[in-house]
């Protein structure tokens, strides 16, 4: 009996060694390089390191003049993108929410429709919307065409430092939409139809349903919306990257994109150890924002 238990269990081990060992490779290991690299400077090439102890986060925060002044820059714009983005996808995303969950007519169908900017492939839908935003794309095109040329853009809204990251912003907005319909869909669905008909009976109708009754009961599912967007504010940049590669004038420049040009745009310095150290910075900030999200999760469930 003994035997076949301890058969079974190294059977069950043997399974699960390829994807032990393809975590401590690509995990344990990457991450603890990168934490090691964030204490040298390495340019990518020389066979050694040299270690300078905590100076790369020194650099990075105040002490290099040619570092530090675009992390903070980055830093204020990816703070404003943290705030805007999850406010934009709890405002848009909740009324629409509710009203998908009420119709009964083409559910199915908007359901999808609503949902179709999360499956689309990323980069197609940023090449797509950097179409539309050029100064000669579809939107300059339909602000003349209904009369409001004042609106358009001459130099395309990307390429107007005032409405370049207001422009960023809106696009990731939209894209995480999406997700934020779904989690909310979820939350009511799995309301007591009770709870609404009770408030219904003492009159809450409209706005006073949804603030005082729905939006109550959706909290968690907020909190989650809320960090699931500050995650990806924070260390997302592929479409910063795509759209405007920072500019113009580092207008749209983020903490994501700045570890990415620090890593491999910096040919003449080494600072790939800048960009670990950053990296690991930003990976703090995620951990106490993601605490704190939690434990305000606790304190009102």
């Amino acid at each position: 009996m003994e035997v076949k238990r301890l058969r079974k269990a190294l059977t069950g081990y043997a399974f699960i060694l390829p994807a032990l060992v393809l975590f401590a490779v690509m995990g344990v290991y990457t991450v603890g390089y990168g934490l090691l690299l964030s204490f040298a400077r390495w340019n990518g090439f020389s066979p050694h390191w040299t270690w300078v102890g905590v100076g790369n986060y020194l650099d990075v925060i105040y002490r290099d003049p040619n570092v530090a002044p675009y992390v903070r820059d980055a830093a204020v714009h990816t703070v404003v993108v943290m705030i805007a983005v999850p406010l934009l996808a709890v405002i848009a995303g909740l009324p629409i929410a509710i009203a998908l969950n009420r119709i009964r007519l083409f559910r199915t169908t908007l359901r999808t429709v609503f949902f179709l900017p999360y499956v689309t492939t990323g980069i197609a839908i940023f090449y797509g919307w950097t179409y539309v935003l050029q100064p000669e794309g579809s939107l300059n095109f339909i602000l003349r065409g209904l009369g409001l040329g004042t609106l358009a853009q001459p130099q395309g809204f990307l390429g107007n430092p005032n409405t370049a990251l207001a422009t960023l912003i809106v696009v990731m907005a939209w894209s995480s939409i999406p997700v934020a319909i779904l989690l909310f869909l979820t939350g009511l669905q799995a309301i007591d139809p009770a709870v609404i008909d009770a408030a219904t009976v003492d009159g809450a109708t409209g706005f006073r349903m949804t603030s005082s009754v729905i939006w109550p009961l959706l909290r968690p599912i907020t909190a989650a919306v809320i960090l699931l967007n500050l995650r990806d504010a924070l260390q997302g940049f592929q479409m910063f990257l795509l759209m405007t590669n920072g500019g113009p004038g580092g207008h749209t420049n983020v903490l994501g994109l700045e570890i990415y040009k620090q890593a491999f745009f910096k040919e003449l310095r080494p600072t790939l150890g800048l960009a670990s150290a950053l990296g690991w910075l930003l990976f703090v900030v995620a951990i106490i924002l993601a605490a704190i999200n939690v434990r305000v999760l606790r304190s009102r469930t």
